[in-house]
């Protein structure tokens, strides 16, 4: 038995709701049931996340939602088959088979790829037609163990075939395939024998060599140019069979990744491989996954027509693939049109102005090539990206300052007449063997203010450095720094790095996109690009952007030292309501980048910033907190689970984890999002109004020594904590509760 699935924790045809949240929750109730999870909120709310980032459903009503879990204590999956079907965002339908695969955070290796496996073999149909017809759950458990290679095969009753091992054994007809051949290879063969006969056991066996797997981490879709494989799946020297267009066959190579790598990078792998074996298609392809990956063989790639890359995170080492033509889009699109991003990949190799990636492997071409992303969706990705690069320099220097004037004074950073700061004045000519006369404690404050103010004036170049690095990857790190650090000499701000990143990032870019010789590859990420990206960003901020944006930064400045009374209150409330709005997704993210990008700004003659940053850090530190307080006013609203659920939230609020409010929102939108915007607009509005700052841009209450004025920061935290509560419970009484069914243990 694999262990990873159990009777108990199968659930067959069963109307679980009607929504993926539902689903979702019944399983993750099983799972801890099953005492192999701990917390179940937790786990549902990882879930969630995972869902909420692309939806898990795949072609042929198969939805696979999935996900890492501090909660999960042992590897497990959980199965539902559905009547009726839900949504689960595949195009061609509705679900009605849900595995849900929950994982440890420290998952080892064997069950990571038994994990993979299975979603390998969900792509087949005489698979998953055995699922559909199974009538106990012991059956299922038994279907699932066969997959995994760690049981005998059940006979699946299909036109008297047997379903395919994960051994790689074919139905008869098909051959026997070539060594190595993986479940869902034998499956391909399967499909193309029976679905031909004889004629087909040739396809058949194709297929099935399609779907050998090498090294561990790569596939292989297709046999190599010079051989071919007779109906008895053999391979044989000979010439390489003509692709559907009557053409030489391409030689293409793909790279597939997800954000938890368990799932969607194999069954992408796979249906890549599949339908490169259909086109008579050379694939090799390089799973980036948590069952582990081994790069392709840079034979390979050098031989390679085109890339594919079926992605949701970057691809690693992407500069292994410099100057190929390149087709991108999400994993997802890998599972749903396989053959589609192969013939435009095929098609891109014959294309001289076709996308390829640059030398040191840049991320714009690829997403913004056929199936990738918009404009916008790569400027918003730009952006947060180096805004998450940034908020290590603000955190670091933000509470190194707050700790420096903590021991040290506010005096540290008043100046003399010459200018020089008293801070520097302590650390001049002293050491901590030579201390200056204020003592240990003000020459400790005077490095950690000293330490923090270097750090800050990191802020502006790391924004602008990895705003290029998500545009252009490697390449246009330099030219972002550069640009970043010409902003800050022209008094630009954050508004300057921000346009001093992008330029630099698309310049790096189109530098990238240039055709050079094969012995000019490899001088362009390391000299071409940065001298040409830097000169031309850097030198557009010199001459012509960076006086505008100085004298529009110091108007903003102006702008927000000068709101007082019912302006400021206004700002702290729509910051207050974004931050509440959707407890982490796009709208919090643009008013904590709002914040953060603007906190190296802040000084004791310009609390402004200080003042946003405090507003924005209260009213998302409202949102569990307000749920956590309405389950103690009234318990009778909420199921068990949401009551300890209410338990978590205490903490996770004052850490400013607005997550916590997810399981709330997700089992009642309609009145918990409400709440937490009216809270979040109290506390933002309150801390806005009373001048509450915050040199940290996070921590919650545990940054305490960064808060200015922290008995209003506290003030504005509750008041908003019990707006929320009483609007929530309000809601509910007035419009009827909604209170979940409690677990049932199975």
């Amino acid at each position: 038995m694999s262990e990873l699935i159990t009777p108990e924790l199968v659930t067959l045809d069963q109307d679980l709701g009607g929504t993926r949240e539902t689903v979702i929750r019944h399983l993750a109730e099983k799972v801890v049931a099953a005492g192999r999870a701990t917390r179940l909120e937790e786990l549902f709310a990882d879930a969630m996340a995972r869902e909420n980032k692309t939806a898990t459903g795949v072609p042929g009503g198969i939805a696979i939602p999935h996900c890492r879990s501090a909660a999960v204590t042992q590897a497990s999956l959980a199965m539902a088959r559905l009547k009726p079907p839900v949504d689960w965002g595949a195009k061609d339908g509705p679900a009605d088979i849900v595995f849900f695969i929950a994982a440890p955070e420290g998952a080892d290796q064997e069950h990571l790829q038994l994990l993979a496996k299975l979603a390998r073999s969900l792509i087949k149909k005489d698979f998953t037609a055995s699922l559909r017809s199974a009538e106990t759950p012991q059956a299922i458990v038994e279907l699932v163990d066969g997959a995994l290679g760690l049981g005998p095969v059940p006979e699946t009753g299909q036109s008297g075939t047997a379903a395919a091992s994960a051994s790689g054994s074919a139905p008869a007809g098909a051959g026997s395939g070539t060594s190595g051949a993986t479940a869902a290879g034998a499956a391909a063969g399967a499909a193309g024998a029976a679905a031909a006969g004889a004629g087909g056991a040739h396809r058949g066996a194709h297929a099935e060599s399609a779907g050998s797997e090498g090294p561990a981490g790569q596939r292989s879709g297709g046999e190599r140019a010079g051989e071919v494989h007779d109906g008895g799946g053999t391979a044989t020297s000979g010439e390489a069979p003509a692709s559907a267009t009557g053409t030489a066959p391409g030689r293409l190579v793909a790279v597939t990744a997800c954000p938890t790598g368990i799932a969607h990078t194999y069954m992408a792998a796979d249906s890549l491989a599949a339908a490169a074996a259909e086109r008579g298609i050379d694939l090799q392809v390089e799973t980036q996954g948590s069952a582990g990956s081994t790069p392709l063989d840079p034979e390979v790639i050098r031989n390679a027509d085109a890339v594919i890359f079926a992605v949701d995170v970057d691809v690693r080492d992407k500069g292994r693939f410099a100057g190929k033509p390149v087709v991108s889009g999400p994993v997802k699109r890998g599972i749903d049109e396989p053959g589609v991003m192969i013939d435009e990949a095929l098609a891109a190799a014959k294309d001289p102005n076709a996308r390829k990636v640059t030398g040191g492997g840049t991320g714009g071409e690829e997403r913004g090539s056929a199936g990738g992303e918009s404009f916008g969706g790569q400027l918003k990705r730009a952006l947060l990206t180096g805004v998450s690069y940034m908020i290590p320099f603000v955190a670091g220097g933000g509470l190194l300052i707050a700790l420096g004037f903590l021991l040290g004074g506010y005096e540290l950073s008043l100046s003399n007449d010459e200018g020089v700061a008293n801070g520097d004045i302590l650390l001049d000519g002293t050491s901590i063997f030579s201390l200056p006369p204020d003592g240990l404690l003000a020459y400790l404050g005077a490095v950690f203010w000293k330490i923090g103010n270097i750090s800050l004036g990191f802020l502006v170049p790391a924004l602008a450095g990895y705003i290029a690095y998500a545009l252009a990857d490697r390449p246009g790190i330099a030219p972002g720094f550069t640009a970043g650090a010409v902003a800050l000499y022209m008094d630009a701000g954050f508004l300057g790095g921000i346009a001093g990143g992008l330029l630099a990032g698309y310049v790096a870019m189109w530098v990238g996109g240039w055709k050079v010789p094969s012995w000019l590859r490899g001088l362009m990420p390391v000299v071409i690009i940065p001298l040409i990206a830097s000169l031309i960003a850097s030198g557009l901020l010199l001459l012509v952007l960076g006086g505008p944006i100085a004298a529009l930064t110091l108007a903003l400045n102006d702008w927000l030292s000068g709101l007082t009374g019912v302006a400021a209150i206004g700002l702290g409330v729509i910051l207050g309501l974004m931050m509440g709005a959707d407890l982490g997704g796009p709208i919090n993210k643009v008013a904590y980048a709002f914040a953060v990008a603007g906190l190296g700004e802040g000084a004791f003659d310009n609390q402004a910033p200080w003042q946003i940053m405090a507003a924005v850090m209260a009213a998302g530190m409202v949102p569990p907190l307000g749920m956590a307080l309405a389950t103690v006013l009234d318990k009778t609203q909420f199921s068990m689970a949401l009551r300890e659920n209410g338990k978590a939230a205490w903490v996770l609020g004052a850490a400013f984890i607005s997550e916590g409010a997810i399981p709330f929102a997700a089992s009642d939108p309609l009145r918990v999002i409400p709440s937490t915007m009216i809270g979040g607009a109290v506390a933002g509005g309150i801390c806005m109004a009373a001048g509450v700052t915050s040199q940290a841009p996070h921590g919650g209450i545990f940054v305490f020594f960064a808060i200015g004025n922290f008995f209003m920061f506290v003030v504005a935290i509750l008041a908003g904590m019990v707006a929320s509560a009483l609007v929530l419970v309000g809601l509910k009484r007035l419009t009827g509760s909604k209170k979940a069914e409690e677990p049932v243990v199975a």
